[in-house]
């Protein structure tokens, strides 16, 4: 793809990027710069809203959740193909999400995963070796997704490559501090300690520091969810019309 773009670039009127990463990939193919936009994938907030304790507790008790429990989220395609997924895609992190798992679950008495999306069977098979409880579904309609952020304590991006991902947005409209990789828009949108937390790619003891930091720092905590918040609604789709519209301007008549 890049080297079309190499050799077509002067054929190009526009390029939207999600995260500047991608940017500087597209700008070192040869286009001017006048025409790659940075966009970062939105997000719709009516299908959204923040997590309460009542939702809290109706999203545990849907999922068989304990109520005690430190929920951890995960809920991006990590395996191969589109069976079980027992073959991880590496590119995702997998073995780094399993691995911070592994150190958390010797701090937290009461820890608990909660998986969505299809291909999970790594993952799955992992936290049965660790005899880490779990539940995992599968969403079929993206706008029932909102739910199963609320039965969470904290979201982990372990990935080692990203263009979003969405879970960076989804997690922080919904109030719930959010740990990633310094991948995609996450290393963009996310501002360390204040609105979530950044780590290196592959250092799963940065991702299960900070995740267990904000499990227990109650100070913490509320700043985080309520900076999150603000960067969620600053993207949502509403929001985001004016850099469309610099897109298409002087592109497409409307």
């Amino acid at each position: 793809m890049l080297q079309t773009i190499k050799r077509h670039h002067t054929e190009i009127d526009r390029i939207q990027v999600s995260c500047k990463f991608m940017e500087n990939v597209i700008l070192d193919t040869g286009v001017a710069s006048d025409k790659v936009f940075r966009i970062p994938i939105g997000i719709n907030m009516n299908y959204f809203s923040p997590v309460t304790k009542e939702k809290k507790t109706s999203a545990r008790k849907e999922l068989g959740i304990p109520m005690n429990a430190m929920v951890i989220g995960s809920f991006q395609k990590d395996g191969s193909g589109w069976k079980e997924g027992l073959i991880p895609k590496m590119v995702k992190g997998p073995d780094i999400f399993l691995r911070a798992i592994e150190i958390l679950n010797n701090s937290v008495p009461e820890l608990f995963v909660l998986l969505t999306g299809p291909a999970r069977g790594y993952v799955r098979q992992g936290l049965e070796k660790m005899k880490v409880p779990y539940v995992h579904r599968y969403i079929n309609d993206y706008r029932n997704i909102s739910q199963y952020y609320h039965a969470l304590d904290a979201y982990i991006i372990s990935s080692r490559d990203e263009g979003g991902p969405k879970a960076v947005l989804e997690s922080m409209v919904c109030g719930i501090p959010l740990i990633s990789t310094k991948v995609g828009q996450a290393t963009d949108l996310i501002r360390h300690s204040e609105n979530g937390f950044l780590t290196d790619i592959e250092n799963a003891e940065a991702l299960a520091h900070f995740t267990l930091q904000v499990l227990e720092d109650s100070q913490l905590r509320p700043d985080i969810i309520q900076q999150g918040f603000i960067t969620a609604k600053a993207n949502d789709y509403d929001n985001q019309l004016p850099k469309w519209n610099a897109f298409m301007s002087g592109f497409i008549k409307y």
